[in-house]
């Protein structure tokens, strides 16, 4: 498998796990976003949406999310 493949393939993973736990908790993307200026990243409903629709957001993104969420565990 090619690496650009390979790569693509855990992008989509890392989307599809970030979506899922969002779907799960209810939070949709304007209370993503909304929560995530509230920490100080401050990013747009569009920006979210973008960046997770393209999946190659970064571990930290990732994990801000996740905090945003109130969630203390990823589940892969």
């Amino acid at each position: 498998m090619a690496k650009a493949e390979n790569q693509s393939e855990w992008a989509i993973k890392a989307k599809n796990v970030l979506k899922a736990e969002l779907k799960r908790k209810g939070i949709g993307y304007r209370e993503l976003a909304d929560k995530l200026t509230a920490m100080g990243t401050p990013i747009t409903e569009q920006g979210v949406n973008n960046k997770i629709s393209r999946g190659g957001f970064s571990a930290a993104f990732f994990v801000q999310c996740f905090e945003a969420a109130g969630e203390r565990e990823i589940r892969l």
